[in-house]
């Protein structure tokens, strides 16, 4: 294998570990449902998928030929990441919207 491929899988996996560990420790500490959302979506997405992409290009350049299900993956990461991110986003505001409504005794959505 050739030194400038060794170079950028090594390259994509450190970096791709270092989002990874980013977006866990995002998870972990933020403050609130809706910055924690933002580490894993984001920031997680990145990282797996670098390192995804540096198996795609190790496996490439070992004789077989192009790695197309580490691409399919990364693919499927990326579409269904930010799809989910966005379904329990607007879960948890229309569970705010409930209880906002039984706390003030009104009904917003008959007026």
């Amino acid at each position: 294998m050739n030194g400038w491929v060794e170079f950028a899988v090594s390259a994509l996996l450190v970096i791709g570990a270092a989002f990874a560990l980013l977006g866990s420790l995002g998870l972990a500490r933020l403050p609130d449902f809706y910055t924690r959302l933002h580490a894993p979506t984001k920031v997680t997405t990145l990282g797996v998928g670098g390192m995804a992409l540096a198996s795609m290009l190790y496996f490439s350049f070992q004789g077989d030929g192009p790695n197309l299900h580490a691409i399919a993956c990364v693919l499927f990461l990326f579409l269904t990441a930010p799809i989910g991110a966005q379904l329990m986003s607007k879960a948890a505001l229309q569970l705010y919207r409930r209880r906002e409504t039984q706390d003030d005794g009104t009904d917003d959505a008959a007026s």
